[in-house]
């Protein structure tokens, strides 16, 4: 039986790998946070804020966990170099694509998606898109097994 050599680990796969779990941990953090209703975390934000965030529809929700969650994993198995990162980060988009879906198709209240709530979803969502490109990218080049 013949062993396969793998291509050595670039140095940039830790970077962004460790980033990327950083990035998710504060995603996931802040799921549980407003999921858990933490009145410390939730005090920042205005009582119609607070309103839009607790009166999202069990769907939405869904979408949000599925997001938050398997990017989340995602960031994992791309520091435990598993191709199954790509599947994770493919799957987060899904959940971001529903969730927003939700966002963008309700009233918001002002602050949640003008200004920097607008510039955030942008960031979120290229930073999940080129995560994935990544993935697929160390995954078809060997580095993910």
């Amino acid at each position: 039986m013949a062993i396969m050599n793998r291509p050595a680990t670039p140095w940039h796969l830790w970077v962004i790998g460790i980033l990327a779990l950083l990035w998710n941990a504060f995603g996931a953090y802040d799921y549980l946070m407003t999921q858990t209703r933490n009145e410390a975390y939730m005090s920042a934000f205005t009582p119609q804020q607070l309103e839009y965030f607790y009166s999202f529809p069990v769907w939405m929700e869904a979408f949000w966990a599925i997001g938050v969650w398997t990017a989340f994993l995602g960031a994992i198995l791309l520091v435990l170099r598993s191709r199954f990162a790509v599947y994770a980060f493919v799957l987060g988009l899904v959940g971001l694509a529903g969730s927003s879906a939700y966002q963008f198709t309700n009233p918001a209240p002002e602050g949640v998606l003008d200004g920097t709530g607008l510039v955030l979803t942008v960031v979120i969502w290229a930073s999940q898109i080129l995560l994935a490109i990544y993935a697929f990218a160390m995954a078809r080049r060997g580095v993910l097994r």
